[in-house]
């Protein structure tokens, strides 16, 4: 089919140029006001745990602590939808099965990390000052 031909089937059946830009914007590409809200909600979600640790508003380190693993995960979710445009839909939900699977490793590497921290902390033997300056 010529170039010329095929714009004339476009025209004929309602497929102009604008149905670029309107099939564009159905199927979850960036526009200024998406960017905008996923940069709002970024910034904020970046305030509030610095806000958290520098006044200590919660008063407790294990509550902030939680608070600020809450509010990244809530961050890397903003950042997957109004960045990288990922939704149940794209591609066929594979999109999903990544977003899954990259949970899933997140979870078992942070746990596994703090969990390796915890029994490190328990179980090394405490040693003072002066034990530390009479080692080789």
């Amino acid at each position: 089919m010529t170039t010329e031909a095929h714009a004339h089937d476009n025209a004929a059946h309602g497929h102009g140029d604008a149905h670029g830009d309107a099939h564009g914007a159905s199927h979850g590409h960036g526009s200024l006001k998406g960017y905008l809200i996923g940069f709002g909600l970024s910034v904020a979600l970046t305030a509030i745990p610095f806000w958290l640790v520098m006044t200590g508003a919660l008063g407790s380190i294990w509550a902030t602590a939680l608070s600020i693993m809450a509010l990244a995960a809530v961050q890397i979710v903003v950042h997957m939808i109004y960045f990288l445009h990922m939704d149940t839909k794209s591609e066929g939900g594979w999109t999903m099965m990544a977003l899954i699977f990259t949970i899933v490793l997140v979870v078992i590497a942070l746990s596994g990390s703090l969990w390796v921290m915890y029994h490190l902390n328990t179980n090394m033997m405490p040693m003072s000052a002066q034990d530390m300056s009479q080692m080789p």
